[in-house]
């Protein structure tokens, strides 16, 4: 049977092991794991598609399958050009993941921005007529009030 003695160096050798191995780990972010890079893309699609995200509270919403769309190419363009500017300096990754992360950001407010400018453009296209309930615009800019409302005052 064994003594305290020997039990407690048994623990302490455990101990040891497990010390060196942890001293040992490197930890690494980047590349991505496929799983990661599915759960940017599906965040990606529901930032673009909601109605609650800031950004489509300001530019607007975009149709699920046109925001799978460019989610799908917002990450893929991103993750190839972190790739690209990968050094091989960092060994944990972080710098190549702001990288990533910077350039998915930037790459959505352009999304953003070039599609609520095209929506806008095509949906008041310059010269023409505009129409609100009350009032009446003509083509030239003239505003006028609708015969019904004058026929209220």
């Amino acid at each position: 049977m064994a003594g305290p003695d020997s039990t407690a160096a048994t623990k302490s050798h455990q101990v040891g092991d497990t010390s060196a191995k942890l001293n040992n780990l490197t930890l690494r972010i980047w590349p991505p794991t496929q799983r990661t890079r599915d759960t940017v893309i599906n965040r990606l699609i529901e930032t673009l598609s909601s109605s609650q995200s800031l950004l489509s509270k300001r530019y607007g919403t975009i149709p699920k399958e046109e925001a799978s769309a460019a989610a799908m190419s917002i990450e893929q363009e991103a993750f190839s050009l972190a790739g690209a500017s990968f050094s091989g300096e960092d060994d944990s990754g972080m710098e190549i993941l702001q990288v990533y992360s910077k350039e998915m950001s930037k790459r959505m407010l352009d999304t953003v921005k070039a599609r609520a400018a095209s929506t806008t453009s095509t949906a008041a296209p310059s010269g023409s007529a505009q129409v609100d309930s009350n009032n009446a615009v003509s083509a030239d800019g003239e505003e006028f009030i609708s015969s019904s409302t004058k026929a209220e005052a």
